[in-house]
């Protein structure tokens, strides 16, 4: 399967000033998959090293990490030579070992010419807790995601599709409705399915979503397992508690989270620790209110405003226990949960696409799902779970601000009118 994720590893490797890459990313989103995929087909051979499976690699990094040191042992342990610029060289769950992470900034110092690319699953969360040196300045570090809605549909061999709702996109002319109609059907069936890669090849090779959804609980007991297993042990049951909760909030009106719908009482001294490691380990992210329209946007969040999304919708659905068939025809019984979950769907593609998404709220309640900062144009987005798009918010954001346009993703097709692109919800990628 294609993964966008290939297209930034060959920059990187080309790139004259590399440095020693971290791959980041929740669990299961094809971190290890797509570097030896990588690996495969542009280099002479990979030299690969996982100290989950092989603990006692862990020793060879106790008593020197310098690469001099490191290479001739690493070589004899993977049973190839490594070669400079020839192999690539690839550390996973490195953040069970600290000095392997700290090892990097002496590769990138001392023997630039080793590619070097690590992973590991709750990176986030290590370099956070603990007190090792991390190689800061010393790495490049990228963020995978799960799969997105362009790379769902290139999976199941819709490839003119693809190009053509990026034409229309760009020239903002409707598709014909034929293939609208597809493309739709293709986004609700991504709602159920998610980009979690193992999931989207079960459903490419049987259409099953029983089998899917067997997969996602196996995906969702694996970061309760993480939550027991990586994290303190004060932090356990409200790690979970919160993680719980998340999905009953976006059923309500008012997405934006209450610590005190957690539990009774509940404050944020007590759970913001919990919340923090959710999104260190990549299973779900934040997004602020931001209280001026003004750049840049971070210097104006109220960090005591924000919503919670996870990342990745087919885990949502499966966390929720929803049927396959009630998201494919959006059946009525979902109206309270249909405005969190598309909210998170476009939550999810903007975010793969590298933007900082924050909301606004005005004074009297009028609110905006998302705003962007897009080729240098603070762009407001309104979401709409169906093809009703007549909304007061987005014109009270436009009287105030006057953006240079506005993107509003519902139902319809594409179109430009009232300053304002229409962009259908199959085609968030686009953005």
């Amino acid at each position: 399967m294609y993964r966008k994720i290939m297209d930034f590893l060959e920059s990187w490797k080309r790139n004259e000033h590399r440095k020693p890459l971290i791959l980041q990313g929740a669990r299961q989103v094809g971190k290890t998959y797509s570097i030896l995929e990588f690996g495969r087909t542009h280099y002479e051979n990979v030299a690969y090293f996982n100290f989950e499976t092989n603990p006692k690699l862990n020793k060879t990094f106790e008593e020197n990490i310098s690469p001099d040191y490191l290479i001739p042992i690493l070589s004899h342990i993977a049973g190839q030579t490594i070669v400079r610029e020839k192999t690539l060289i690839v550390f996973d769950e490195v953040q069970l070992c600290e000095r392997a992470l700290t090892s990097l900034k002496y590769f990138c110092e001392d023997a630039p010419d080793y590619h070097i690319i690590v992973a590991g699953n709750l990176l986030g969360v290590a370099v956070n807790r603990t007190i090792f040196s991390f190689p800061v300045g010393k790495v490049d570090i990228k963020t995978l995601y799960p799969m997105d809605m362009e790379e769902f549909m290139l999976a199941l061999g819709e490839e003119n599709l693809v190009k053509q709702i990026k034409n229309c996109f760009h020239m903002n002319t409707p598709l014909p409705s034929a293939l609208h109609d597809t493309a739709m059907q293709l986004y609700r069936q991504y709602l159920v399915v998610g980009g979690m890669p193992e999931c989207v090849m079960q459903f490419v090779q049987t259409k099953d979503y029983i089998l899917v959804r067997h997969t996602q609980d196996t995906i969702l007991a694996s970061y309760l397992n993480d939550m027991s297993k990586y994290n303190n042990l004060n932090e356990i049951k409200k790690t979970r508690l919160a993680y719980d909760n998340i999905t009953v909030q976006l059923s309500k009106k008012n997405t934006r989270f209450q610590y005190k719908l957690i539990k009774k009482g509940g404050r944020a001294s007590e759970f913001e620790n919990a919340i923090e490691w959710l999104c260190l380990s990549g299973i779900v992210s934040q997004v602020y209110k931001v209280e001026q329209i003004k750049k840049p946007l971070e210097n104006y969040r109220d960090i005591d405003a924000f919503k919670i999304y996870v990342s990745d919708l087919g885990l949502l659905c499966a966390k929720k226990d929803l049927a396959a068939n009630d998201i494919l025809y959006m059946v009525e019984e979902l109206n309270d949960f249909k405005g969190g979950m598309v909210e998170n769907y476009v939550n999810v593609q903007l975010s793969i696409n590298g933007y900082h998404t924050y909301f606004w709220e005005s004074a009297r309640g009028a609110e905006i799902d998302f705003v962007i900062q897009r080729d240098g144009q603070l762009i407001p987005i309104e979401v709409k779970s169906a093809d009703n798009t007549k909304a007061k918010s987005l014109k009270i954001y436009m009287d105030t601000y006057n953006p240079a346009y506005a993107i509003r993703l519902s139902a319809k097709n594409f179109g430009f009118e009232d300053n304002k692109k229409i962009v259908p919800l199959y085609a968030a990628f686009c953005i």
